[in-house]
């Protein structure tokens, strides 16, 4: 029988590293997970009181296809409040999590044999959807003396040969970020190149120093996808939204409807109280910087000794390559002999991976303790 090609694609491997310590966990094997960009902290008390109220008050049937107007005018308020930018609802997306927002932006912008450029290391889901729907990702092999963003000087030479752009920041896997003329740089690339740009900012809110840049502030006809599941501790709910540019609000639509119905009802409903709860998410945003500097300062201890700056985000991209060239190999060691689980490298960049590992420090602080104790003994042995 046929098979079709669309699912022969690269594996999410860190879901694949996950998969196998949560075996190891069941059989007694005790991890301590740092593969798994997960906030260790539930949803806030008022989301979940919502959620709640929902139940008693909703019968949780479908929604409007691009969501319920509460939450499009909740978000399209947060750009307000906290960036200063206006966005009319009418622009606002309500998706089945960040990745239901990458595949109807992917869909509505771009045909089969259309050729997009993102960041290599870079969030593997990416290149992976875009395979998937026939559309070419152009990877950019970006340099630590850049932050291993993409700048216009490398990618002068795609001018006229891509069809969009997709930048992160903070970044998954390194947690640098883009600042504001850096965001208006490549905002003016794309302009000028006439390329979609599509900014993935589902880390904002987590950042330690750095403030976060809505590519919205640069470019009005930018696709700007962000999530509840980081800052806002909500990964299991599966909700997400995008901020859509007038030419493609119709097209998003229609794809919304036949793909989706709708985004979960109930995880709408506890969401708009997500914007209440910003004194609780600092909170957790402290617990993060707490331990990432417990990984700055412990990693170099304990031989890891490269790492990338990690301004936001919750994750430590560790260059290995005096280590091993086996990123995979590596990380399987590692999860097995010292039980401590971490996510290869190859699984961002598909090129220079096998020399990096990605450590996250979502968890608790009693976690990222263990992991260095337990690093040690093992880089001695």
């Amino acid at each position: 029988m046929k098979v079709s090609s669309r699912g022969q694609i690269d594996p999410f491997i860190v879901m694949d590293v996950m998969r196998e310590a949560n075996a190891l966990d069941s059989a007694g094997g005790d991890v301590v997970h740092l593969e798994v960009g997960q906030p260790g902290t539930p949803a806030p008390g008022k989301v979940r009181d919502a959620a709640k109220a929902a139940l008693d008050a909703d019968r949780i049937g479908y929604t409007d296809a691009l969501g319920i107007p509460l939450l499009r005018e909740r978000i399209a308020a947060h750009y307000s409040d906290f960036y200063g930018v206006d966005v009319d609802p009418g622009q606002v997306v309500v998706t089945t999590g960040s990745s239901g927002a990458f595949l109807l932006a992917f869909l509505a912008a771009f045909d089969v044999g259309d050729r997009v450029a993102l960041a290599a290391p870079g969030y593997p889901a990416y290149r992976n959807i875009l395979s998937a729907l026939g559309v070419e990702p152009v990877v950019i092999e970006t340099r630590l003396a850049d932050r291993f963003q993409p700048t216009p000087e490398l990618l002068a030479g795609k001018a006229g040969d891509i069809d969009g752009l997709i930048v992160a920041s903070p970044s998954n896997p390194t947690g640098t970020m883009i600042g504001a003329s850096e965001m208006a740089a490549l905002a003016q690339f794309c302009r000028e190149s006439g390329v979609r740009f599509i900014s993935d900012e589902i880390y904002h809110g987590i950042t330690y120093g750095h403030e976060s840049v809505t590519a919205l502030a640069h470019e009005p006809d930018a696709l700007v996808i962000n999530s509840f599941s980081k800052y806002f501790s909500m990964t299991g709910w599966r909700l997400g939204w995008l901020i859509v540019p007038p030419d493609l609000q119709r097209s998003v639509e229609c794809l919304a409807q036949n793909l989706f119905i709708s985004p979960p009802t109930l995880s709408q409903h506890a969401a708009c109280a997500a914007f209440d709860a910003h004194d609780e998410l600092r909170e957790n945003v402290s617990r993060y910087a707490a331990n990432r500097e417990i990984l700055l300062r412990e990693l170099p201890k304990v031989g890891f000794d490269r790492l990338a700056p990690a301004d936001g985000a919750f994750y430590i991209y560790a260059d290995v390559g005096a280590l091993t060239n086996d990123s995979p190999e590596f990380c399987r060691r590692m999860l097995h002999e010292a039980r401590v689980a971490a996510t290869p490298g190859l699984d961002f960049d598909p090129y220079r991976g096998n020399a990096y590992v990605r450590f996250s420090f979502a968890g608790t602080e009693d976690d990222m303790k263990r992991a260095i104790d337990r690093l040690g003994t093992w880089r001695r042995d």
